[in-house]
Parts: C-alpha cells; sequence; structure tokens
C-alpha cells in the first residue's frame, strides 16, 4: 500500500463475516498501534439452511441476510471502502450464481464484498485468533467449527503453517443427518463415520506435523465449552470425556426439540447436533485430548489483515512473490515490465479514478505476467491466467484472483472478452484499464534489453489513451511502432481508443 492508505491514529476499521450460520460486524478504532473494539453486531441467519441442492437459495434466507447486512450498513455509513474488510464464506461459496446474491447484498451493506476460498478462511481465522492468545513459539492446532464448513490450522506464532477446509458444518451437517430432528445412535455413528473420512484427507499429514495444544474458535465451539463446563463435565475447556457426555446427553434427548441443557441457548440447540458430532470426529481422526475455547476468531482476523496491508505487511505480496519463484519468472523482464507499468499507471490513475490498490495489483500483475512461460511459450498468457486461478494465493479473495486471471489472460493479442463480463461489475472497468496498461508495458519492452525508454507521456480519457513517443525513437523502433498500430485494434475489446502521438 502507499502512504496515503495509511491508517491514522483513531480512525476506525470494521469487518463483517458473512458466515453460513451466523452474520457479524466488529468495529475497532486504531489507537497507538492497537486495535480497540468499540461495536459488535451478531444476527444468526442461518444461511446455509436456506441452501437448496442446485445452488440456489430459498427466498427466506435471502430476505433476513438482506435486512441483515442493510442494519450493518447503516453501523457503517461514512467509512470509506478501504477500512472495511467484508467477506462471504462457505455458504456463497456453494451458491450456483454467488453474484445474484452478492449485487443487493453489496447494495444493502453499502460496501464491496469478497468471497474467500476455505483455505484463505483459515488464514484470516488463524490471524485473529493467534492475536487474541498469548504468544509463544509452540505450535498450535486451530479448529473453527462454522455453519457450512470447518477449516484446521497448525501454526506457530503468527504464521499459518497447515490450512485445510471441509465441507463440513454445524448447519449443512445438522440438516443433512437429523433433518427431522430425531436424535439416534445409529444416526449419530453414521454422521461420525461420514466425517471422520472427509478428516482422513489430511489427519495423518497433522498428526504427523503435531502441536503443543489446541484450540476451537467460533460460536459452535464456545457453545460446546459452555455446556461441558455448565453441567461440570470438564475441568477447564473441552475434553474428549466431556465430548462423549454431551453426545449422550443429546441422544438420550431423543430429538432436537426435546434439547434442555444447562448451557445450551435455544438458538444453538438447533444446530448443535452437527457441531457437537464434527467435534467429536475431529478429537477422535486428530487424537485431541484437551482443547481450549478461544474468543477471538475470523472477524478480528479480518481487522489485523486489514492493519497489515496497510503497514505494508500484505500477504498478497508474499503470495505473488512465490509464485515468482516457483515459477523461476525472468525477474530482470518482470522489473522492466513493472517499473513502466507503473509510470503509465501514475500518469492515468486521476483521470481514471485508480486507487492505491489498482495500482497493487498492476505491480503484481507484471511480476508474474510471464509465468505461464514455465509451460510453454505458446499461449504463455493462457497458462499463467490458469496457474494463477487454480492457485492457492494467501491474502487474495476469489474475485481478487479473479482479476489477476483476467488480466493476465488478455495481456498479449486479442484480450478476452468474456473474461471482463465474467467479473463482478464493479471491478469490469478496473480491469480494462489495467489490462491496457500492462498490454502497453508488455509491448515497450518485448526487445528484453536493458536499453532505457524515452520519456511516456500518456493522457486518459474516458474511453481513450493517448501515448506520445518521440517521433526519431519511433522511427529507430520500427518493430515497435508496428505493434502500437496494431495494438489499436486489440484494444477495441477493452473499450477504449489508442492514439499514438509523436513530439
Amino acid at each position: 500500500m502507499t502512504d496515503a492508505n495509511e491508517i491514522r491514529n483513531g480512525e476506525l476499521l470494521a469487518a463483517v463475516d458473512i458466515g453460513s450460520n451466523s452474520f457479524h460486524m466488529i468495529v475497532a478504532r486504531y489507537e497507538h498501534g492497537e486495535l480497540r473494539v468499540i461495536d459488535r453486531l451478531r444476527d444468526s441467519v442461518r444461511l446455509a439452511m436456506g441452501l437448496g441442492p442446485d445452488g440456489s437459495l430459498a427466498t427466506t434466507q435471502r430476505q433476513r441476510a438482506l435486512a441483515c447486512l442493510a442494519q450493518f450498513g447503516q453501523r457503517l455509513r461514512g467509512l470509506p471502502h478501504s477500512r472495511v474488510h467484508a467477506v462471504a464464506t462457505n455458504a456463497v461459496r456453494q451458491l450456483a450464481n454467488p453474484q445474484a446474491f452478492l449485487l443487493p447484498a453489496e447494495t444493502a451493506l453499502g460496501h464491496p464484498i469478497e468471497i474467500v476460498s476455505g483455505r484463505e478462511e483459515a488464514r484470516l481465522i488463524y490471524l485473529g485468533v493467534a492475536n487474541g492468545l498469548p504468544r509463544g513459539k509452540q505450535r498450535r492446532l486451530i479448529v473453527d467449527i462454522g455453519g457450512g464448513s470447518t477449516e484446521f490450522i497448525i501454526g506457530q506464532d503468527f504464521e499459518a503453517l497447515e490450512r485445510e477446509s471441509i465441507q463440513v458444518g454445524c448447519v449443512a451437517s445438522t440438516r443433512r443427518f437429523f433433518e427431522d430432528g430425531k436424535l439416534t445412535p445409529k444416526r449419530w455413528r453414521q454422521a461420525a463415520t461420514e466425517i471422520g473420512v472427509e478428516l482422513q484427507q489430511f489427519a495423518a499429514d497433522y498428526r504427523s506435523r503435531g502441536w503443543a495444544e489446541a484450540f476451537g474458535s467460533s460460536g459452535t465451539v464456545r457453545a460446546i465449552g459452555s455446556i461441558v463446563q455448565a453441567n461440570r463435565w470438564s475441568d477447564a475447556g473441552i475434553s474428549f470425556d466431556s465430548l462423549e457426555r454431551l453426545r449422550d446427553a443429546l441422544i438420550a434427548a431423543g430429538s432436537i426439540q426435546a434439547l434442555n441443557l444447562p448451557g445450551l441457548s435455544e438458538e444453538r440447540a438447533q444446530v448443535i447436533a452437527g457441531g457437537v458430532v464434527i467435534l467429536e470426529s475431529v478429537f477422535a481422526a486428530l487424537g485431541v485430548v484437551q482443547m481450549g475455547v478461544c474468543e477471538t476468531s475470523m472477524r478480528e482476523g479480518l481487522l489485523y489483515d486489514m492493519l497489515g496491508r496497510a503497514m505494508h505487511r500484505d500477504p498478497r505480496s508474499g503470495a505473488i512473490a512465490a509464485l515468482v519463484e516457483r515459477y523461476a519468472v525472468d525477474r530482470s523482464q518482470a522489473a522492466r515490465v513493472r517499473e513502466t507499468a507503473l509510470i503509465l499507471f501514475d500518469q492515468a490513475a486521476a483521470d481514471w479514478q485508480l486507487e492505491p490498490i489498482d495500482r497493487d495489483v498492476l505491480g503484481w500483475c507484471a511480476d508474474i505476467h510471464e509465468i505461464g512461460l514455465a509451460i510453454a511459450h505458446s499461449q504463455h498468457h493462457v497458462h499463467g491466467a490458469y496457474i494463477v486461478a487454480h492457485s492457492d494465493l494467501a491474502g487474495f479473495s476469489q474475485q481478487g484472483q479473479q482479476l489477476l486471471e483476467t488480466i493476465l489472460r488478455s495481456q498479449r493479442r486479442r484480450p478476452h472478452r468474456g473474461g471482463f463480463e465474467a467479473l463482478p461489475e464493479r471491478l469490469q472497468t478496473i480491469a480494462r484499464r489495467l489490462t491496457a496498461l500492462l498490454r502497453l508495458a508488455v509491448l515497450l519492452h518485448r526487445g528484453r534489453t536493458n536499453e532505457p525508454l524515452p520519456r511516456l507521456l500518456l493522457q486518459a480519457g474516458e474511453r481513450s489513451l493517448r501515448l506520445t513517443l518521440p517521433s526519431l525513437w519511433l522511427e529507430q523502433h520500427p518493430l515497435t511502432r508496428a505493434d502500437l498500430e496494431q495494438e489499436s485494434d486489440y484494444f477495441k475489446p477493452l473499450g477504449l481508443k489508442l492514439q499514438i502521438g509523436t513530439r
């Protein structure tokens, strides 16, 4: 981030977690290098309850979600987009058409909403948990049971070493195994067996990695902790024995409607069975004996992630650097293209109303614009786009990776019009404009030499770009001149008219 995005003392930051079970909002004030929480809001929307097998969303859940986000939006009114980090998780990931939900959701909230992958969700969870626990060098296992998915992290200090996410959550599992509300030993065994199979994908690797202590975060684990403490089944946290006693109590009740346990709220009772069977399966598969309960989770992680980005500790830069390393990018060529792309950006930014984050995106695209060469020279822009689309990039939302993919896919030859149209509407114009700047930078460095470029003059209009170069330089570089003339035709799918001027 640039200095223009530095967080100043006294500024407010907000995080919105659009979960599969509950929606959360947290507002904090940045004071003397620390975040002080000043407001929290929560609503049990149960978005996952409205998910159909075809990826549709029931009208009831949709209306509840939009009403909740409108309430959040009222509290966030006046905060700039750069100070609000809103993310959607598993339930929105499962929608057949997420944009059909996100468009009205963003309108209700008044801020952009990003969809995060399961592993990115795990990273954010760990960041929140690590900042809520005493610092230590020992490895920790973190388990976060959400409404639609469960995340697993092994971390040390503030670094997530291992991250996994499975499509098993308290709402989804309650619907799947106990849909009519009946709780029987047979159904419980079936649920535990099927969840155990999911856990076997990574259980051996996690046990081999090892950890010194385990913690659970988010509402499900906190609710289980409250129940076992209220019933005095565990001296501290959650033990395997206390989980077995809770399981037996649930089955003895016979149905969800009949549940009446100390420490169990009426609201949580509707989904507690799915949460308990998941946690019991986790203890068995990973060999957990005792689990502490952590009060912080992904929403706090969102705040600290936003703070880190503004303070030049952006995990996205690390993810891009890892791609450069992994695919043996020609760093000299990437640096040449990056420098020129940013020179062009700085001249167009004001007229095109581009933001500091857009400058970062262009720089990242320049850094990795040739990663596809690791596969083949032919169509390397297509290969590079594929790599970005299918890589696990820390810090990037699904829309963020889609933006990178689209720009890389259209950096050369005729731009891929469909890629732009597949982006959220708010990103389409930005993507086209950043693509135009990257294309010019790549074209001007086609010779792959350290020969300095002449001073570039760029004028940006709503639907035009005018690049002015010395006439003598163009005469001395006929190939570049020919490329620029052809580029005028390639700019049409970007909705831009390219003009080349001389001086």
